[in-house]
């Protein structure tokens, strides 16, 4: 096995060409026998190869978290490859966007239809590209029977929320079934990213998802480190994980007073908001911006805080934390909201497993997925404790997880603001290394981002893949939906909370 599968370190570059290529049907084994053995599928791409045109150099990145390893293989297609789907359904969406992007048919997929509406990555950037469908335009799954009936939602929504299409099959307020389509709003960030790097690449990472600007940036930051052979200074690698956390703390403490507005528990939702302004004003302090745009950048970070300033804000929070902990006791402690999100929405230890789900959705499901513990890097320690679990798998288990995790960040960020170690927070990246690849993973609030880079051989990107957490979860939302009453969907939905832009680029 060892021959066969390259392992690397999270953030580690390796020569391209030292990657396995294997032929096609030992691939698919190899990659079958790991997903079912439990390593997972972070990341699953191709590359159109310009010195065999129509073939098609397909990669995979499986984290191995019990050993803190990356394993990568790869294998050259054509036109099809069976599908894997069926065995391995963590490799369902990563099939049909294969297809979408380079035209590689998964054969035997049970439903292969486009993930977006975008115009091949092998292709010139046409809006009404050949063979690309209309937005929408797409087969549904029906189902057929006596008083059974469609509810569609979407993609226009009321309000500031990009596109997105949930197709209901319901007896009544019964739900059977759930399908969503996205990728209405296809940004063709992955073909910007081509041949970088350059100075908008920073930018255009931060966009991936607005709300996980930090934690794009840092993984696209750190790709860059590891092609260029450097390593952010201490100084400079604390405040972004400050900053990692603070994002972590905002989106977390937010979802938290949103769904307490969807049960309609007035108190908490009113406190949360304020509460989450608190942390996004503490990441305008770091770097002007509240969503911390502008701060990470390959090398380290754009702005120092003086360790007055750290000082200063460190007290601040811990104000904040005590008012967190005062609104989540209302929420967590009444039973009419308890009741209203206990047994709702759950997704199984073993459907969330093989659906290869991350972040707090997979640990409140009890599977313990979490970079910054299997695949740490500074200033992350290389042994913490396990994360917060549940077996639960509900809307309350995702709220729970969320409390905990924002407790334990804002723990983390104070310590680190009262300890920020002297010295230059940025140093110049040099060009990077040609005929390299590396795998970039950081644990945003959502779960696990990555971004896979491969350098061609002058230096330049010769393909930037992102797969953001949200790319993983959406399945999962899915399945928490059925068997549901369709009243319940806004809770389910919020207590994943995942993003539209995430998975469509």
């Amino acid at each position: 096995m060892a021959h066969r599968v390259l392992l690397v370190g999270n953030g580690q570059a390796v020569d391209a060409v030292a990657v396995p290529r294997l032929p096609p049907g030992e691939f698919q084994q190899i990659l079958a026998d790991a997903l079912t053995a439990g390593a997972r599928a972070s990341a699953y791409y191709g590359r159109p190869l310009p010195e065999a045109p129509g073939q098609v150099l397909i990669t995979a990145v499986l984290a191995h978290d019990a050993a803190g390893r990356l394993g990568l293989l790869s294998t050259v297609a054509g036109r099809s490859l069976p599908s894997l789907a069926e065995e391995c359904p963590s490799l369902h969406l990563f099939e049909r966007e294969l297809a979408g992007q380079l035209g590689v048919e998964p054969l035997g997929h049970p439903w292969p239809k486009p993930v977006r509406f975008e115009p091949r990555l092998d292709a010139p950037a046409a809006p009404h590209a050949p063979g690309r469908p209309p937005p929408g335009d797409v087969p549904f799954f029906t189902m057929a029977g006596e008083e059974l009936h469609e509810v569609a939602v979407g993609p226009v929504h009321a309000g500031i929320i990009e596109p997105g299409h949930f197709r209901f099959q319901c007896h009544g307020e019964h739900v059977f079934h759930l399908e969503i389509s996205l990728g209405y709003q296809h940004r063709g960030l992955e073909r910007l990213l081509q041949d970088g790097p350059g100075r908008r690449t920073s930018s255009l990472a931060e966009t991936v998802a607005g709300d996980t600007a930090v934690g794009h940036a840092l993984a696209s930051a750190r790709a860059l480190e590891g092609l260029a052979a450097i390593e952010a200074p201490p100084r400079g690698a604390l405040l972004r994980a400050v900053a990692l956390e603070l994002e972590r703390l905002a989106n977390h403490v937010g979802d938290l007073g949103a769904l307490a507005g969807d049960v309609g528990f007035l108190p908490t939702a009113s406190f949360c908001g304020a509460l989450r302004a608190d942390y996004l004003n503490a990441l305008a302090e770091l770097c002007g911006n509240r969503f911390g745009r502008g701060l990470v950048v390959p090398g380290g970070v754009r702005f120092d805080l003086p360790d007055e300033a750290a000082h200063r804000l460190a007290e601040r929070l811990d104000g904040t934390r005590e008012k967190v902990e005062e609104a989540a006791a209302l929420f967590f402690g009444s039973a009419s909201v308890q009741n209203r999100l206990e047994q709702v929405g759950v997704v199984t230890r073993e459907d969330a497993a093989r659906l290869g789900l991350v972040g707090p959705a997979a640990r409140a499901s009890g599977v313990a997925v979490d970079v910054r513990r299997s695949h740490p890097f500074a200033p992350y320690p290389a042994r913490e404790p396990p994360p917060p679990r549940s077996t639960a798998g509900d809307v309350a288990a995702r709220a729970a997880i969320r409390l905990e995790e924002a407790r334990g960040s804002a723990a983390q960020v104070g310590a680190w603001l009262r300890a920020l170690p002297p010295g230059p927070v940025r140093v110049a990246p040099p060009p990077l290394r040609p005929d390299r690849l590396v795998v970039s993973l950081v644990e945003g609030w959502r779960g696990e981002i990555c971004h896979a880079v491969t350098t061609d051989g002058a230096g330049r990107f010769a393909r930037y893949k992102v797969v953001d957490a949200s790319f993983h979860d959406w399945m999962g939302l899915q399945l928490a939906v059925r068997g549901e009453q369709i009243s319940d969907f806004p809770l389910c939905n919020k207590s994943f909370n995942l993003s539209y832009a995430g998975h469509d680029l």
